[in-house]
Parts: C-alpha cells; sequence; structure tokens
C-alpha cells in the first residue's frame, strides 16, 4: 500500500497511508493530512489514488508544490518521490513491485482472429472391428477447441460435426416455441 512520510529538516513526524480514493492535503483541520504551518495553503494539494497510480494536483496554492524541487501543478508520484510543502517534506512510497512473471500462472490468451482454420480430417483406416461399409468415427480438431458431437447418417457416410452449441440453441429455441404456444393456456 502507497503511504506518504511526513518530516521536518529530517526528523520524521508521521506516516500517512494512502487508502482513500483522494487524500487531501493543507492546513485547515478538515484536511486528511493536516499541517499546520502558514506557509501551507488551507487546501494546499491533494493526492488522487487511481488503480496502482498516484496523483498529485496543486490546489491553487499560494506557495506552490514542488516535487523533486520542481514546481507542479499534477504530477503523477514515483516511488521516493519527494512532494515539498513550505519547509516540510512528504515523501511518497510507492506500492510493492509486482511479483516476478515466473510467480504467475502460465495462462494461455485466445483470441477468435488469431485462429487458423482446421486442416480437413483425412479418413481413418478400416479396421476388423467395423462391418464392412462402416467407417470408424473421426475426432477433426475443431477451431477455438469447440466441442461438437457426430451426427450419423449424412450423405457420402462421413461424419459431419455440429458444435453442441448450435445443439443447445435450437433446444432452447424449440423450447421457447413450445412455451408460447402451450404455456399460456390453463
Amino acid at each position: 500500500m502507497a503511504k506518504l512520510i511526513l518530516s521536518l529538516d529530517g526528523l520524521v513526524l508521521n506516516e500517512f497511508p494512502l487508502t482513500k480514493e483522494r487524500t487531501t492535503i493543507g492546513r485547515r483541520p478538515h484536511n486528511d493530512i493536516q499541517i499546520d504551518n502558514l506557509a501551507v495553503s488551507g487546501e494546499h494539494a491533494a493526492i488522487v489514488t487511481i488503480g496502482n497510480d498516484c496523483f498529485l494536483e496543486d490546489g491553487g496554492s499560494t506557495n506552490g508544490t514542488l516535487v523533486n524541487g520542481a514546481p507542479v501543478k499534477k504530477q503523477i508520484l514515483r516511488n521516493n518521490d519527494v512532494i515539498e510543502l513550505g519547509k516540510y517534506k512528504l515523501t511518497f512510497v510507492g506500492r510493492s513491485p509486482a511479483p516476478a512473471a515466473a510467480e504467475y500462472e502460465k495462462t494461455m490468451v485466445w483470441r477468435p482472429a488469431d485462429v487458423k482454420p482446421a486442416a480437413a480430417p483425412h479418413a481413418a483406416p478400416t479396421s476388423p472391428r467395423f462391418a464392412p461399409g462402416d467407417r470408424p468415427p473421426t475426432v477433426a480438431p475443431t477451431g477455438a477447441g469447440a466441442r461438437t458431437t457426430p451426427v450419423r447418417g449424412s450423405a457420402g457416410g462421413s461424419d459431419a460435426r455440429i458444435p453442441l452449441w448450435k445443439i443447445a440453441l435450437v433446444l432452447l429455441a424449440i423450447l421457447a416455441v413450445g412455451f408460447l404456444i402451450y404455456g399460456t393456456r390453463g
């Protein structure tokens, strides 16, 4: 978790975890980080956290806001950046680094545009356990790993394959029509 470390003349005064989406900094008591010093404006600046990034926004302060010695209006914060408000310094300590790639489980991402059409299946040799004229079922690779079911009795004696989602869609349509016809009768 990211945090700010408040210091004055090298002496650490406090630490503030950045747990809110917007953390305000200023002299007035309603600020999340209150710095009671006349060099700090009432609403001096804010830290906005979006995802893993933290941004510093100057709130139109009289004396300005410096990050690593340079005046800024809006700035993304990096680990160990030093925000200067008058004599006070806020050191930004970023989130811990992401785990190394080796610590993640390897996952394959599939995009339909990346799939090449499957090659036509080769006829399987006839084996003695099948009756003459019968062909053993062939297992053809299908695009995108879609599950299919064979349909027997198609022309030419070959096995045509229909994806299961198409069969499910037809069954769902039949059920919907049946409900529309018979479901409203009492």
